[in-house]
C-alpha cells in the first residue's frame, strides 16, 4: 500500500494510491511542488505528468485524489465544484481517480488561491 504526504498552505495529512497506471506514474514522478487553484471545493494543480484517460469518472467521491487530462493536473476532491448539481462532486471534465484521502478532506477548505502544495512519499 502506498501512502503519500500532501502539503498545501497549513493542512498536511496523507493519502493512500490505488492500484492504477495513474498512481503508478505519480508516484515515480514524486516530489512534486505547485501552487494550488481552487474551483468550488476542490484544489486542482499542474503536474509533469502526461497521461491519457484511465477509467475516467464524471462524478467523484468526497476525499477522492483525482488526475485530470486535459489539464494535466492533479486534484483533490472535498465538496461539490461550481457544475456540480446538488451534493455530487463533479470534475470539470472526467478525471482518473487514484488515490483518497485518509482521514477527513474537508480540512482542505483552509487552502486558498496560490498556497504552495507539495506531494511526497509518505
Amino acid at each position: 500500500m502506498r501512502k503519500i504526504r500532501i502539503t498545501a498552505g497549513g493542512v498536511t495529512t496523507t493519502a493512500t494510491l490505488s492500484e492504477t497506471r495513474t498512481a503508478d506514474a505519480i508516484w515515480e514522478a514524486l516530489p512534486i511542488e505547485g501552487q494550488a487553484n481552487t474551483w468550488g471545493d476542490e484544489i486542482y494543480f499542474s503536474i509533469p505528468v502526461q497521461l491519457d484517460e484511465e477509467n475516467a469518472r464524471q462524478v467523484v467521491a468526497l476525499g477522492d485524489l483525482g488526475y485530470w487530462p486535459p489539464g494535466v493536473a492533479f486534484c483533490i476532491f472535498f465538496g461539490p465544484t461550481p457544475v456540480s448539481s446538488g451534493d455530487e462532486i463533479r470534475p470539470a471534465s472526467p478525471v482518473n481517480v487514484f488515490g483518497r484521502v485518509d482521514g477527513d478532506p474537508l480540512v482542505f477548505k483552509q487552502v486558498r488561491d496560490g498556497d504552495r502544495v507539495r506531494i511526497e512519499r509518505a
